[in-house]
């Protein structure tokens, strides 16, 4: 297995990669993209099938980019996960390091994510069967863009990692729509009433529905109605007008129909008999799997081994989740994030959890952390850091080398930028410890955790 979820194989001496396969595989391939080192192409026919291969579930496989792993059992995918990592730091990082623990693995391989976005489209991708016959079809549609397309929607009939609630929420919103003639948006002509609908769920229950439209409409009230019969226990219920070119919502305003505008998920505190309960937002960051959340916070705060007396930085905090996790076993924590509206979050969240000993600041990363900044607030004897999929800006790495901490827990969700950033640390740090975390079953994706100590 290969980079982004694709198998790798060879044609003389030229590297090959092919995307829905697996090691063993014998097939006949087309030649979509040539380049001087490397092919890749797409399965035309199978000659001979994995032994290992296994029958995906869900019929979108193959079209619908999200779960590109469906066809590899769960066992074999943690061992691919496990190895990219490896991959990342001996071939990426070059450092020493003292190994890599086993994978932790998901409890649920299904259903587990708390998180959907459908959205809506005029004009549904046709499958090749419906091309050839020639028919005409009512091209309205509510899904997952295509990879590699992002003005082609597939019309789904069921997401098997989101739970039952959000593809329920998807057909009462739809069937509605065509009942009562919503216009689908159409993202060429850039018209249509419905554009995306975002599902959030927690482990409690709790519901909440962001109907996100194009426009203002007087039928925009008949649909909020509707999802507040049918789901007459919805924690929250909102929507958000967003006429721009793109999807992004997260600078627009979000409007309460109906109930709070956050639900609240519960996660255990480590060494103790509570929880914390974490507001979350329409625009909030939250893990998308919220039983893992919990495995990946947790060794996070293992391996950091406070005994009560550090500063801690958290960068890249987001709603302070992790924060406020390991607040009680810390003297004070700093959180720093770009979103004010993260940092709102974060505030309230310590706040709801009676926690006094953090702070938190909002702003690009690379401009707040600076050398006054920690002559302003200390230290830190421990940095966690948690970047996108980008990694860290090397202004940032420069003032985290600058400010010693004894530790750095490196959170990533991208092994490659992660591996990268800890090679340019690598003269004053060392690992000592690698921990990966299966965050996103189905899919190539893996979140690993190093911890840097000083040397």
């Amino acid at each position: 297995m290969a980079a982004e979820g694709k198998s790798l194989g060879y044609i003389d001496d030229k590297v090959v990669f092919v995307p829905y396969t697996a090691p063993g595989d014998i097939v006949d391939i087309q030649v979509r993209k040539s380049r001087k080192n490397f092919i890749e192409g797409v399965v035309l026919d199978f000659k001979k099938k994995s032994d290992i291969r296994q029958t995906p579930v869900c019929t979108h496989f193959g079209t619908c980019g999200g779960c590109k792993w469906q066809h590899i059992p769960y066992k074999q995918q943690l061992k691919y996960k496990e190895q990219q990592v490896t991959d990342a730091i001996e071939r990426i990082a070059k450092v020493e390091h003292t190994g890599i623990s086993s994978i932790i693995g998901a409890q649920k391989t299904e259903s587990y994510r708390n998180k959907i976005e459908f959205t809506f489209t005029a004009q549904r991708w046709l499958t090749n069967e419906e091309i050839k016959d020639g028919n005409e079809y009512d091209r309205r549609g509510v899904g997952f863009h295509v990879p590699g397309g992002f003005a082609h929607v597939i019309d789904l009939e069921h997401c098997h990692i989101a739970n039952s609630l959000p593809n329920r929420v998807r057909e009462i919103i739809k069937n509605y729509a065509i009942n009562n003639d919503l216009s689908f948006f159409h993202i060429r002509e850039q018209h249509g009433l419905l554009r995306n609908v975002v599902i959030r769920t927690t482990e409690a229950g709790e519901l909440m529905i962001i109907v996100i439209f194009f426009e203002e409409s007087e039928k925009i009230n008949g649909l909020m109605e509707h999802l507040s019969l049918e789901f007459p226990d919805i924690t929250s219920l909102l929507y958000i007008i967003n006429n721009k070119k793109n999807d992004s919502y997260s600078d627009l305003k979000p409007i309460c129909y109906k109930g709070t505008p956050y639900i609240t998920e519960k996660m255990p505190i480590p060494n103790s008999n509570s929880e914390l309960s974490f507001k979350v937002g329409a625009t909030s960051f939250y893990q998308t799997n919220s039983l893992q959340a919990f495995e990946l916070y947790k060794k996070t705060f293992e391996l950091a081994e406070l005994t009560g007396n550090e500063l801690v930085y958290d960068l890249y905090t987001g709603t302070g989740t992790i924060a406020n996790f390991i607040a009680h076993q810390a003297k004070q924590v700093i959180g720093v994030e770009y979103i004010e509206a993260a940092i709102k979050d974060a505030k309230e969240n310590s706040i709801a959890n009676a926690i006094t000993n953090t702070s938190f600041f909002a702003g690009d990363m690379k401009n707040v952390l600076n050398q006054e900044f920690i002559a302003t607030h200390g230290s830190p004897d421990v940095i966690i850091t948690d970047p996108p999929r980008a990694g860290m800006h090397t202004d940032v790495i420069d003032v985290i080398l600058k400010a010693k901490p004894s530790k750095i827990i490196y959170v990533s969700c991208n092994p490659a930028t992660q591996a990268r950033d800890i090679q340019l640390m690598d003269e004053y740090y060392k690992i000592t410890a690698i921990q990966p975390v299966d965050m996103f079953p189905q899919t190539h994706h893996v979140e690993n955790i190093v911890r840097l100590e000083r040397r």
